[in-house]
């Protein structure tokens, strides 16, 4: 698998997903403000991945304060933080990171070289959590699939969306690794074609069987029988299970429910919100209108035409008939489920 994300000695080294799958190339990070212009440009994307992008934009930025006083920086770095926090509102991830990395800056040392160390190790550690837990998450969910399956997934929810493995495609790669015979139908996920471009990519690397099909082909799909599951990520998850996750998530959840196919969600511990009751209170990030009105660098609609472009939508809670964990397969009634989990997980409840 080729790294989301990584350390070169003092640059945070990024990959531009938005050139794959034609180009594999690394955009040099040397300061926050150009982490906060891969986050917010997709250059990386993916909850998880956008979190631990986060705490080492941190680092970045805790380098740039060039006073000595641990008061004064801690001041400074705060203010910092906050415009990390604010890059893209709907990932839960981002603003669990800057809380992490915050709070470890509350109790670390008076030194402020201690305190960019600490940080620094931390995000490393943030990283490696990251892929343990994503190969947990895929253990459990791999039981939910048979021995022989076709998955339809939404968006990419593979190792490109976090630091390895995958959530929604770490479980279709860890079924794939116990020898279950599983094949995936990725749908395209207009309109920056995250499933026809890294969905596919990584399935294609990874030697499992995929097809790429438009987004509104997934009804006709399960009518004719070829779909048998469902699973996709989130971006985040709210205390009652309703779960925001790429624009047309909410309608693949309908089909699935019409057609009586299982609709599963993978997700991290840390994407589960128990701060935001319901979706509703879900933000919801709307993007740059050009998205949708041009295919690429080409103008597709018609002159003088809007765009209504949605970069997420909020699936209800009771079209989800699991959502994979690290911690295992947690089912109905979430608010149960998902707070006993993150409480035993040693993680916050509110």
């Amino acid at each position: 698998m080729v790294p989301t994300l990584y350390w070169d000695n003092d640059v945070v080294m990024i990959l531009d997903q938005r050139k794959l799958p034609a180009k594999t190339t690394f955009i040099a990070c040397r300061d926050m403000q150009r982490v906060i212009y891969c986050i917010q440009t997709l250059a990386v994307r993916g909850a998880p991945a956008i979190g631990v992008a986060a705490a080492m934009g941190l680092v970045l930025a805790g380098r740039s304060i060039r006073v000595k006083d641990p008061a004064k920086w801690r001041d400074r770095f705060s203010a910092k933080a906050e415009i990390m926090r604010a890059a893209r509102p709907t990932a839960v991830n981002l603003g669990w990171a800057v809380d992490r990395i915050l709070a470890l800056v509350a109790v670390a040392p008076d030194e402020v070289e201690t305190i960019l160390a600490m940080m620094r190790t931390e995000s490393e550690i943030m990283l490696a959590e990251d892929i343990a837990v994503n190969k947990a998450m895929g253990k459990h969910g791999a039981r939910l699939v048979p021995k022989k399956a076709t998955i339809i997934t939404h968006c990419n929810a593979g190792s490109l969306a976090t630091c390895g493995y995958g959530t929604a495609l770490g479980v279709v790669r860890a079924a794939h690794e116990a020898g279950k015979k599983v094949k995936v139908i990725a749908d395209e996920t207009r309109p920056l074609l995250q499933g026809a471009r890294l969905t596919a990519w990584e399935m294609v690397q990874e030697g499992i069987p995929v097809a790429v099909a438009p987004d509104g082909a997934s009804g006709a799909l399960m009518d004719k029988g070829l779909v048998d599951l469902c699973i996709t990520g989130a971006d985040r998850v709210a205390a009652n299970g309703d779960a925001a996750n790429k624009i047309g998530t909410f309608n693949l959840a309908l089909q699935a429910r019409r057609h009586g196919i299982p609709f599963y969600i993978a997700a991290p511990l840390s994407t589960i919100d128990l701060d935001t009751p319901s979706g509703d209170l879900i933000p919801i990030e709307e993007r740059d209108a050009e998205e949708v009105l041009k295919f690429a660098t080409c103008r597709s609609a018609a002159a003088g035409s809007e765009a209504l472009n949605l970069a997420f939508d909020v699936t209800p809670n009771d079209l989800v008939s699991a959502i994979i964990t690290e911690a295992g397969v947690l089912k109905p009634p979430y608010n149960r489920s998902l707070a006993r989990a993150k409480a035993k997980a040693g993680l916050k409840v509110t």
